[in-house]
């Protein structure tokens, strides 16, 4: 099968596409055939070999203790050596991929998602009602985070660039500001919860 694969260079980590033996899964691991996978910065600063986490394919394959799926059973969540023909995942990561979802779609959602929903329903307790501030609002995980804080009855603003205003808008955000044209830090509003995507905040309490 064709996979992407790090390589180690004096001039840093190189990417190259190689042939490699088509995995073959642990008891719990299904094989699946990759219809899609996704990029996110983890893939660039994880140490393994073979980059690629988030993935949605079809099962060809499982191990012995694997009792949840089928062979050709769309699925999608989280692989190891996702940017491949094929790759391994632990059944626990996966899920069934809904009918009206396709594959390029269901691909995007793991680490993006999971992190949003960690953070707002897991780490800070999200309550319908609170307003809550998404820097990076226009994002991988901003973008699923105004989302999921809608969906949890929030009042939400969101913070992005020009171009992504319409963007961040289309996603129910009750409020947008332009970071080029204003800065959220100054304006005097108080919120619940921040969720800084990109680190850039400087806030007082």
């Amino acid at each position: 099968m064709k996979a992407a694969v790090y390589s180690k260079t004096k001039a840093g980590k190189v990417l190259e596409i190689r042939d490699l033996d088509q995995p073959l899964p642990n008891e719990n691991e299904v094989v699946l055939r990759v219809r899609a996978a996704s990029v996110n910065p983890l893939d660039w600063r994880i140490k393994t070999e073979r980059p690629g986490v988030d993935v949605a394919g079809e099962i060809v394959g499982m191990g012995k203790a694997v009792t949840q799926f089928k062979p050709g059973d769309a699925v999608f969540g989280a692989a190891k050596g996702a940017f491949a023909e094929y790759a391994c995942a632990r059944q626990s990561k996966v899920a069934r991929k809904p009918e009206g979802v396709s594959f390029e779609q269901a691909a995007s959602v793991p680490i993006a998602g999971l992190t949003a929903l960690q953070a707002l329903r897991d780490k800070a307790h999200l309550e319908a009602g609170q307003k809550v501030l998404i820097n990076g609002a226009a994002g991988g995980v901003g973008t699923f985070a105004v989302q999921i804080a809608k969906s949890f009855g929030a009042n939400i603003t969101g913070v992005c660039s020009t171009k992504n205003v319409e963007l961040v808008r289309s996603l129910a955000a009750d409020r947008v500001m332009d970071y080029t044209r204003e800065d959220f830090t100054e304006d005097g509003e108080r919120y619940d919860l921040l969720l800084d995507n990109v680190g850039t905040a400087n806030c007082r309490r």
